[in-house]
């Protein structure tokens, strides 16, 4: 074979594998680059000080999630502070929503995975399809069900893959049809891996973004139980 038409093939070779995968299975998209947060962390705090302490975000009320409660507003912060949108972010076709973590006291840029808000929305609309009220299962903690998948012509119960690990974790329903993920494998893992002695009562799951910019999102507090191991927390706790 011709030594030009074989190097022609090989470099078609290679670029139809890497069609053949999906856009968020390349290496540049799973995790935003650590320059694009401290850039927008840098132009948080330029923003928060010349505005006498206001933050660039968008007004949610009470009832959103605690890591979904405080996005970044990038309108407020172009061109002045920040030349360019980071390209991990939604609104330059990312997979991460820029939020605000501890906005009291030490505002900090974290990062919501797109693609597990996704997973939860396709769940919705193929459940949603069947009934307009979502069925409850097995009771797993406070105000948390089980899907009854069955019901709905699931083969399997359904999951969304972790940002943290390569688990598939459960997800939950609470009475007010939200959708919930499980993260305790993930907290567990973090406890053994770290050998971590956390306080019971405690609401445990900052540590999974202590080291990480992604947040838990969709999730429920936890803390631990007397064998250290994570446990849905209750009300009394």
């Amino acid at each position: 074979m011709d030594k030009k038409i074989y190097i022609l093939i090989a470099l078609i070779s290679i670029f139809l594998s890497g069609c053949m995968y999906p856009k968020e299975e390349l290496a540049q998209n799973q995790v935003a680059p650590e320059d694009q947060l401290k850039m927008v962390q840098t132009a948080v705090d330029s923003y928060r000080k010349d505005n006498g302490g206001l933050l660039p975000i968008k007004e949610r009320d009470m009832s959103y999630d605690l890591y979904v409660k405080h996005p970044i507003d990038f309108e407020k912060l172009k061109p002045k502070y920040l030349s360019q949108l980071p390209g991990s972010s939604f609104e330059m076709g990312g997979y991460y929503q820029y939020v605000l973590m501890d906005v009291e006291k030490n505002p900090t840029v974290k990062l919501i995975d797109l693609r597990t808000s996704e997973a939860l929305k396709n769940l919705r609309i193929r459940l949603e399809t069947k009934s307009d009220t979502l069925a409850l299962g097995k009771k797993v903690g406070p105000n948390l069900y089980k899907i009854d998948y069955k019901q709905y012509g699931l083969k399997e119960y359904p999951t969304v893959k972790s940002p943290y690990s390569d688990e598939s974790l459960p997800i939950y329903i609470n009475g007010g049809n939200e959708f919930k993920i499980d993260y305790t494998l993930d907290l567990g893992k973090a406890i053994s891996d770290k050998k971590l002695k956390l306080k019971q009562g405690s609401d445990i799951r900052e540590i999974l973004y202590k080291d990480s910019p992604v947040l838990p999102a969709y999730s429920v507090p936890y803390t631990i139980n007397e064998k250290n191991e994570p446990v849905f927390k209750t009300v009394q706790q």
